[in-house]
């Protein structure tokens, strides 16, 4: 009898400490509490940018709506970027705000050998973004990626880098070069929207997938889309020269820096040469790092494509790369741009 007394004490003590140590339903931390680092980054994120962040519906000649993707406005009176694929060969271009406004937008210029455009649209007190520095971006970096694929409410998805200075075959045939790799999913009529930094920047234009391989997306850098969106602005397309090959950025060893007294760290290496093309015929190979074109330094794709202005055109230039341990000097014809791609 003694024995069961204690184990009916044993029973009724240890129900009262699971009783008391059990958290109740209101000690719960709030949704707000539970964010943990991640979510509160990417929730930031998206409400800075989300304002400016457009749906596109384009028509094409003979007045229906032919297709659409997404955008966003970078200056407050009304500049918007989007992909050139978006919109290329409309002959109509409607942006819809997610606060509901709407309107019929005029088509500044775009750029098929960036799949880059630019937009206009007319209204006051316009949300717009903040473009960032996308030479910054490091593999493993948190991005997001924002759409308005229906103009009711966008969408968010997020990632990280998954690589730097890919290369991407536009619409147009030519290559994009030092294109930004996530794993960021891009939805459907995603195309043309901003990708994000942890900080609200943006800091790509999100421009494909490719998904047999695991949902793999790219996004043109901001520093390229800057100066795209200026030369648009500006003549309603990008004048530039062109010298028949894609590349991306590579560190140089800084052995060879000092034997060769390279101005820089990083150089442009050659890929992608197409046959007869400038720089085919000035006899650059694959593999081969650019260093400097017609004089100026070149430690990245972004002051190559800076270097090849119109005024290039025809005119034989200085073109210095390494290939292996030597350093070379040959001579490189540029070519116009839209002749070239004619």
């Amino acid at each position: 009898m003694i024995f069961m007394n204690r184990i009916a004490q044993f029973i009724s003590n240890d129900t009262n400490v699971a009783l008391q140590t059990a958290s109740p339903i209101e000690d719960l931390p709030t949704s707000a509490q539970a964010l943990d680092a991640y979510s509160k980054t990417v929730i930031h994120a998206a409400r800075r940018v989300s304002p400016a962040v457009a749906n596109i519906e384009v028509a094409g000649k003979n007045g229906k709506k032919s297709g659409g993707g997404s955008g966003f406005v970078f200056t407050p009176d009304g500049f918007v970027l989007t992909n050139s694929h978006v919109v290329h060969g409309s002959t109509r271009v409607d942006v819809a705000l997610p606060d509901g406004r709407q309107f019929e937008a005029e088509l500044v210029g775009d750029d098929p050998a960036t799949d880059l455009a630019v937009v206009r649209i007319h209204g006051s007190t316009l949300p717009s973004v903040e473009l960032g520095d996308s030479s910054a971006l490091q593999v493993g970096e948190l991005v997001v990626a924002i759409g308005n694929p229906y103009g009711f409410q966008y969408t968010v998805t997020a990632g990280v880098v998954s690589a730097m200075a890919r290369s991407f075959r536009s619409a147009a045939g030519r290559m994009i070069d030092n294109i930004i790799q996530t794993d960021a999913a891009l939805n459907p009529g995603n195309s043309g929207g901003p990708l994000v930094n942890g900080r609200g920047l943006v800091v790509g234009v999100n421009t494909a997938v490719i998904l047999p391989a695991q949902g793999l997306c790219f996004a043109i850098p901001s520093n390229t889309a800057t100066f795209v969106a200026g030369q648009l602005i500006l003549w309603g397309r990008v004048k530039r020269s062109y010298i028949g090959l894609g590349g991306h950025d590579v560190p140089l060893h800084r052995r060879i820096v000092r034997f060769h007294q390279v101005s820089s760290n990083t150089g442009v290496m050659a890929l992608n040469i197409e046959p007869n093309g400038p720089a085919a015929v000035a006899g650059v190979q694959e593999n081969d790092i650019i260093v400097e074109f017609a004089g100026e330094p070149i430690s990245k794709v972004d002051d190559l494509h800076r270097a090849l202005t119109e005024e290039r055109v025809g005119k034989a230039v200085s073109l210095v790369i390494l290939r292996g341990l030597e350093k070379m000097e040959l001579t490189i014809t540029p070519l116009e741009a839209l002749k070239a791609a004619a």
